[in-house]
């Protein structure tokens, strides 16, 4: 494999991130709970890991704030241009393969 630099690995998981948060705006048909109970993360998740990212940075960022960087939007928007209720079924497979604390 070839070796990266430090500045080049930062640069490269910037150019994937932006890439899977661009990706994850233009799926609004994909639902959280879907991407929940296949991968094991979300759009909430991802805005989750940002702001503890920012804040190892030292940088506070609040819920709202990461949720927007995410998102594209205020997540109150977005979940009323976009999100569906949750079936029966979607409900269920997240209870079975929700991560137990």
């Amino acid at each position: 494999m070839t070796a990266l630099s430090k500045k080049q690995q930062t640069e490269f998981e910037a150019a994937a991130f932006r890439r899977l948060v661009a990706h994850l705006r233009e799926r609004t048909d994909v639902q959280n709970i879907d991407l929940m109970n296949l991968a094991g993360f979300c759009r909430n998740c991802l805005s989750n890991w940002y702001r503890q990212a920012a804040e190892e940075g030292g940088l506070l960022l609040s819920k709202d704030e990461s949720r927007e960087i995410v998102y594209g939007m205020p997540y109150e928007d977005w979940k009323d241009l976009h999100q569906n209720e949750a079936s029966n079924a979607q409900k269920t497979a997240f209870e079975l393969n929700k991560p137990h604390k």
